[in-house]
This record gives C-alpha cells, structure tokens and sequence, in this order.
C-alpha cells in the first residue's frame, strides 16, 4: 500500500497503482531547476493545459516464485536489475498488510493524544512510527537480498519523503522578542516609536552622512503619515522606500493592500476580528476531519464484530479526515522545499503555519485551488509580519518561531494569509484553468522584448527559445526564484505602491530583467541560453541592484504604457 512520508497526508489504499489525473485540474508550475517542464505542451493558445506530472508505472503481478530466491550463503547472489528489484518488491505491501490485519490495528491508526490541535498526527507520533519501520527495513527479504522498503507509484519522488527532521534551536540562538509585542499585536503602529536609528560612522565622508540624513527623513515621513488618524494612502505610495525599516513596511503594506483600514479608530477592532476570523476558518477545515474519522472508527466497531475499523479511519487518509486529498498532498510535498536556503523555513513551526494558510486559501478559491508557486508568494508577507516582534531584522537566520507566544504566531499567520488572499485576488487569473493570465504576460513580454532589444529577440529565435520556457516561472513566482526574499521585499515595496503593480508592472520589469542579460545571452546556443536562464547570476544582487532594476522597468513602462498597441496585439495572439 503507497504511502507518502508527509506526517499530514496519506494516500487511501484504493487509489493504488497508476494514477489517474483529471485534464481539467490545474495541477501547477515546475517547481525547481531540476523539475522539467513540457514546453511543447504549453503554447500562447489559451486551449493547452498546464503540464502534469506524469502518472507512475503501474505495478506488476509477479509469482510468489520470484520471491523465495536462493537463500545459500555459498556464493554472493547475482546482480539484479532494476527491472528484476521492482517485480521482487511487489508483495511488500501484501506482507506488511497481512501482519496488520493479523495484530488487528495499522501503524496510522493515531490514538487522540497522538494529534495535534486540528486532529493531525504528531511529528512524535510520527517519529515513532518511523524508528519501527526503519528497524522493519534492517531485516532480510525471502529472496536472500536486503529489503528496499516501500516506493509508491507517484511520479513525483517528492511523495515518498521520510518522516521530517527539523532542527532544534537553543534558546539562547533565538532573536529576542520584543517587550512591548502586546501592544504591537493590539495596534501595529505601537511598532513606530520602537525604530532604531543605528548612528553615523566615524568619519563618515559628506555623502554618506547626506545618504543618512536622507533615510532618517524618508523615515519620519513615513512615521508621520501612519501616526494620523485618517492615513493619506495616495501620499503614502509615492513615499520613498529605500532603507525602510520593517516596522513601517509591515504596516504600510497591510494598508495598501487593503487588509488595514485607513482610520486609526477602526484599526484596532479590525485586526481582532480578521485574526478571529481567520482561526475559526482554520478550526474548521481541520476539525471537521477529525469528526469524520471518529465516527468512521464508531461505525466499524459495530454491527459486523470486525475487528479492524473501515480503510478510511484505519489508514488516516486526507479524505478520512476531511481534507482534500489532492491539495493536501501537494502543498504538503511543497512546503518542505520553499526557500531550503533559509533556516527560518526549515523549522515545524513555520512550515505548518504555510500549510495552514496555503490549505484554508485554497478550499476558498476552488475556482483555482492550490498551484505550485504560492507557496513562495506567503514567505515574503510571513517573513515581513514576523519582524516587527522581533528585535534582531535579521529574522531569516537562527530565529525558531516555536519559542515565540502563541498569540505572535496566529496574528503573524493570520495577517500573512490575508494580505495574500488580498495579493492573488488581482492575479487569479494567473492561476485559474489554462492560466490565460500567465499566457499574455509572456505573449506581451515577448512583443515587447522585439521592441526592447530586437537583436535578443532575433538571436533567442534563431536559437529555438520560447518565451515560455524561461518566463513562465517568471511570472508564476513573481521572480521570487530569480532573486533572494530579502530582494524581493524590497521590490514588493514598489510594486504595493503602483497600479496594478502585480500585474502590469511586473510586466515591465521582466523585461528589464531579461535585457539586463542581452550581453551574454546573444554568444549562447540553446542549451547555454537556457542553463543560463534558469540558474542566474543573482545571488550577491543587493537592494541597490534591485532599484536599478525597478528604475529600468519604470523607464520601459513610461515609453510603451501609453503607446500600448504592441499589448493589445500581443493579447489578440494569445487569445
């Protein structure tokens, strides 16, 4: 029986072998350089569907002969091949079911006190479990060979994750919580007075000390505009963002996004009630499943004298537990793998607190459900909104949440998922069937490419690249795979504070980002164009790289935005 190695998800023992898929279900973007993308599948037409992770070889009947092998020490048995070692291992699952049924329970049937607050198996339970079948692995099939374990049929390798390790911080490495996080979950603007100004170096020469005088005023003009009673949010957007601390990015950003009112007096009142709001939705798409599964567990254990519960409430499936099963296991295969590079994202606490968010988003959009790549979109407003309670900026190294107070954690996960429902309710359509969103965007960036620099553009032709083999990410992801959190912060702060910056601008600025590389791009052939692309140079890229950046795309978009015949074309194309 497949299993993932998710301790939230299982699969149900009668969706076994080949996996069908649904051609109408969004199932998501290539998620990381080493995933492959059909290119020939995705065209500008809005008719393709998305690329589809292919459905695993269905299993084999072998003959139990196969498995009783030559057990003579004698001599070494013969190398096997691959072929040979999937037929042997067809019957592990049948074992290892048939000494279920017989001691009359399964390894997932959780007792209650092996589940957390939403009826999810514990991380300990878990562990325990694993430590059982890794000592069940140490034995020595009838076949004279080792055991290989179980491998499910998934074609995604990611299915069969082991159980999570997560690193355990010290107290002592953990960033200091800020005395005053109370008033600051009460009102965000309590965050204002708590900025620091580190002081001017020593013999600072004239331009750095006009640099610093110049952040300290963006500062207080800043502080200025959110410390009134009725916030100008037109003034506030065209307010400079260069060296704005986190205190007033975090609360800038709630308000041009719409989660914060613009008057101090409803300010108080709203946070408390969307926090609410958001626990009880949370509360109800995990409590639900625990119901299910106990009233599954009820009925089996009447009636017929079985003496194990039904499939649903002994295996511990998603759908037993109320859950849909094929979000669930996407997101919780993705989780893992956002943002690897930074520890902040590898402890528990973190990780369940975007499953939780990516899992309630979803079910309420159910027109695109989840999509690879928003996952990445919830780390910069988590990562920003957890900031402000700390004292150290540097929040992405050494910081384990789980040592924060509960209360920092439901309103920095709250705040995260509404300013995220906010942010994708202006690009849904980059994430609906066909993403017809995501097919302009690359029609219009390669129109505008030709008019940009005509040279790249002719060169990537000549050498066979689609725009859609290196853009699609691009616009998936916002970049975010492109350029470091930290980055790309800083280039959010710009996009908050124009129209439709999400969209329209980004537009722009992936132009600029691709010219940017015209240089190098126009001595490739196809296979050096596309390595090239998907592994760029960013990784030193600063804040100041960024605003050139931005600078650029502004400069791209003052010359086409008003002279947008090559947009509308370039949308007739994809339609």
């Amino acid at each position: 029986r497949p299993r993932s190695g998710s301790p939230f998800w299982r699969t149900n023992s009668a969706n076994t072998g080949s996996k069908n898929y649904d051609g109408k279900k969004v199932v998501g973007a290539s998620y990381s350089h080493a995933d492959m993308l059909k290119f020939d599948s995705l065209s500008l037409s809005g008719g393709s569907s998305r690329p589809r992770t292919p459905p695993g070889p269905s299993r084999e009947t072998s003959n139990t002969s196969n498995r009783s092998g030559n057990t003579s020490t004698g001599s070494p048995p013969p190398r096997r091949t691959y072929t040979s070692f999937l037929r042997e291992t067809n019957h592990d699952w049948d074992a290892q079911d048939e000494e279920e049924e017989d001691n009359g329970e399964s390894e997932f049937n959780l007792e209650d006190d092996d589940e957390d607050e939403f009826g999810l198996p514990s991380i300990a339970s878990m562990r325990r479990k694993g430590k059982r079948l890794n000592a069940a692995k140490a034995n020595v099939d009838p076949g004279g060979g080792p055991y290989y374990g179980n491998s499910s049929s998934g074609g995604d390798i990611a299915e069969e994750r082991g159980i999570p390790s997560y690193p355990t911080a010290k107290r002592a490495e953990g960033k200091i919580l800020r005395p005053q996080y109370k008033e600051i979950l009460r009102d965000p603007a309590n965050a204002l007075h708590l900025i620091d100004h580190p002081p001017l170096p020593a013999g600072a020469s004239a331009k750095e000390a006009e640099a610093y005088s110049s952040r300290i005023g963006r500062i207080n003009k800043f502080k200025r505009l959110l410390q009134t009673s009725s916030i100008p949010l037109a003034e506030l957007r065209a307010s400079a963002w260069s060296g704005v601390p986190q205190e007033v990015r975090a609360m800038t950003w709630q308000l041009l996004l719409g989660y914060l009112p613009s008057s101090s007096e409803r300010r108080v009142a709203t946070l408390e009630r969307k926090r609410r709001e958001y626990l009880e939705g949370v509360r109800q798409a995990f409590e639900r499943g625990t119901a299910a599964t106990k009233s599954a567990a009820r009925e089996g254990e009447g009636g017929t004298g079985a003496q194990t519960p039904p499939v649903a409430a002994r295996a511990g499936t998603a759908r037993g537990r109320g859950l849909d099963e094929a979000i669930w296991h996407q997101i919780s295969i993705d989780v893992p793998r956002t943002n690897p590079h930074l520890p902040l994202y590898s402890f528990e606490a973190t990780q369940r607190s975007l499953e939780r968010i990516l899992y309630l988003w979803a079910i309420r959009h159910p027109a695109s459900g989840y999509v690879q790549g928003i996952n990445d979109l919830v780390t910069p407003f988590w990562q920003v909104f957890l900031g402000i309670y700390i004292t150290d900026p540097n929040v992405d190294s050494g910081m384990d949440p789980g040592q924060l107070p509960k209360a920092v954690l439901d309103a920095v996960e709250a705040d995260s998922f509404w300013c995220l429902s906010k942010l994708l309710d202006g690009i849904q359509d980059n994430y609906i069937f066909a993403q017809p969103g995501i097919q302009r965007q690359v029609a219009s960036l390669k129109d505008l490419t030709k008019r940009i620099d005509a040279g790249l553009a002719r060169h990537l032709e000549q050498e066979g690249v689609e725009f859609i083999q290196f853009s699609f990410r691009w616009m998936n992801c916002l970049l975010m795979r492109e350029v470091s959190v930290k980055n790309t912060i800083r280039m959010w702060d710009t996009y908050l504070a124009e129209d439709r910056g999400f969209s329209d601008f980004h537009l722009y600025v992936c132009a600029a980002f691709l010219v940017k590389w015209s240089d190098q791009l126009v001595k490739m052939d196809f296979q050096e164009i596309m390595m090239f692309l998907q592994a760029l140079p960013t990784q030193q890229w600063t804040e100041k790289d960024i605003e050139l950046l931005l600078s650029e795309a502004f400069i791209w978009q003052s010359l086409f935005r008003d002279s947008s015949a090559h947009l509308r074309g370039s949308s007739a194309e994809a339609s």
